[in-house]
């Protein structure tokens, strides 16, 4: 009969990496396809392609544990952007092992449809990072990555309120009760005359819900903006936050948003890059002497793309030399949306660039436009 450690023995050896004969400066190519549960890797050779492939429990140690004994060979460890976050990718930099977590967007796609598979997916992984085909993203400290969560937090519960809000019009119109005034607005007064609406008492039960839920969301919205003051007034967060909101239209939310999104703002080397990351870079169609700007590359920080948008509108309500060029994007798109969205993405870089040069807003100046003839 089988004792439990003979198990084990029998599951280690099933499970044993198979990397031997490694030539002098010969590199390999460790592919990761990231699970709850487990770890499916896949380790290339620049020179003989695929050396080796298991399965084995999440554990970082025990990915590590396998990896150690041709350390020194490990050119790049490489796994997909996801919900199991960053905890592989800084144990195995702790163990002096080159690890990337590597962006969704950029994985190239094949043109005809292949099959799908945990092995394929990691075997691919392998041999792009081999052909330097894929794109690092920068791997916040846990610091960083905490403060992240507070922003990202308090972005989820808006959006929490907006649809509850949306749930509640929806009963009102599905059964044929008026809105009341100022419910567009959402004002205290429309709140309290929805409370005292005669209503069927299933119906009075079910909008009271729902009351109840928008307003404990509100008051959870309250308590994380609080926290961002506190983060705001941090050390680690005081100087540069002073220096962004210093731009008009960007108060304390777009402040924290940029600061903990956009981090190390220094690893960009210029403007297309910034606009890239912020998802306000427009797909460009070029042949010959004709060029024309499409729609926005869907890739990119959604949290940056739709701050930066809500700052825009406001920053040209208050800079004189921002609302010229906004008016004169306008006149030449047709269109103020394509014209906001232009703008959002010059504040992006102006804010970048006050980042990276701790220099308080200076003002804008618009371009003059060149003359004819």
């Amino acid at each position: 009969m089988e004792t439990t450690a003979m198990k084990e023995r029998v599951a280690q050896e099933r499970n044993a990496v198979k990397v031997v004969g490694l030539d002098r400066g010969e590199l390999v190519f460790v592919g990761v396809d990231v699970h709850k549960r487990t770890h499916h890797v896949a380790v290339l050779s620049s020179q003989r392609g695929l050396l080796s492939y298991w399965v084995q429990p999440a554990k970082p140690e025990l990915l590590i544990e396998k990896l150690s004994p041709f350390r020194k060979h490990v050119a790049q460890v490489v796994y997909e952007a996801g919900p199991t976050g960053y905890g592989l990718v800084r144990a195995l930099r702790s163990a002096r092992i080159k690890a990337d977590v590597i962006a969704p967007g950029s994985i190239p796609q094949p043109p005809v449809a292949q099959g799908k598979s945990d092995r394929l997916d990691c075997r691919k992984l392998a041999e792009y990072a081999c052909k330097g085909m894929l794109k690092a993203v920068c791997v916040p400290d846990e610091e960083e990555e905490a403060d992240r969560q507070v922003v990202r937090l308090r972005w989820r519960l808006v959006d929490k309120c907006r649809q509850i809000k949306q749930q509640i019009k929806g009963l009102l119109l599905q059964h044929g009760i008026a809105e009341p005034e100022g419910l567009e607005n959402w004002t205290k007064r429309a709140v309290v005359e929805l409370r005292g609406l005669p209503l069927r008492p299933e119906l009075r039960f079910s909008l009271d819900v729902m009351l109840d839920e928008m307003e404990h969301a509100q008051g959870q919205v309250a308590r994380v903006t609080e926290k961002l003051k506190e983060l705001e007034a941090s050390e680690r967060h005081s100087a540069d936050v002073a220096v962004l909101r210093s731009a008009p239209g960007v108060w304390l939310i777009t402040a924290m948003t940029f600061k903990t999104e956009l981090v190390a703002p220094e690893r960009f080397e210029n403007p297309r890059e910034v606009s890239l990351m912020q998802g306000l870079s427009p797909q460009v169609y070029e042949s010959g002497e004709t060029r024309r700007e499409g729609r926005l590359m869907s890739s990119g920080n959604r949290y940056l793309r739709t701050i930066l948008v809500e700052a825009a509108w406001r920053w040209v309500q208050h800079d004189p030399g921002a609302a010229r060029k906004y008016r004169q994007l306008v006149a030449n798109t047709g269109s103020a949306k394509k014209a906001i969205v232009g703008m959002a993405r010059k504040l992006g870089i102006i804010l970048w660039r006050m980042l990276t040069r701790g220099e308080k807003y200076r003002g804008f100046v618009a371009e003059k436009p060149a003359r004819a003839g």
